[in-house]
């Protein structure tokens, strides 16, 4: 019985060391994380690509109480939103040494390039994949996007 009560002692200890270095170490991790991201939520590519993406929710929560998730203005909305969570994803990609590269013309140029990939997207549903004009706003979006990864990589 000693035994047993000695095997839990130091059963609990070390579950409560665990539990105290599993605490430290996350506490650390998010510290290290928030280090690195600070830079990049402060960026003016970023800042420019959250402005859109908020103006689009704002513009969507607007549209929803008159329009069905089916209406194509809301469509669009929903999928230019989608572009640009996309991108902003990307832009934690960056290595903090590299924030510099994400400047306000970059911002522009990504949303830039989700407007139209979003006219892309429309014209895809009004069209077959060979009409001149589908072409031509895929050509717009691989420029848009050359120029894009020529920055970020």
């Amino acid at each position: 019985m000693a035994c047993q009560t000695r095997f839990f002692v130091i059963f609990a200890m070390l579950v409560a060391g665990f539990a105290t270095a599993y605490g430290q170490g996350g506490t650390r991790v998010e510290s290290a994380l928030n280090k690195e991201i600070g830079p990049i939520r402060s960026s003016p590519a970023y800042a420019e690509t959250l402005l859109r993406r908020t103006e689009l929710q704002s513009d969507l929560e607007a549209m929803l109480p008159d329009y069905t998730e089916q209406n194509p203005k809301v469509l669009e909305a929903r999928f230019e939103i989608g572009v640009l969570t996309k991108d902003m994803d990307r832009m934690f990609g960056v290595k903090p040494s590299e924030v510099g590269r994400l400047t306000q013309a970059l911002g522009k140029m990504i949303v830039r390039r989700a407007a139209l990939e979003t006219d892309y997207y429309r014209l895809q549903r009004a069209y077959n994949k060979d009409h001149p004009e589908v072409k031509r706003a895929k050509r717009r979006v691989d420029v848009f996007d050359a120029a894009i990864k020529e920055i970020l990589g």
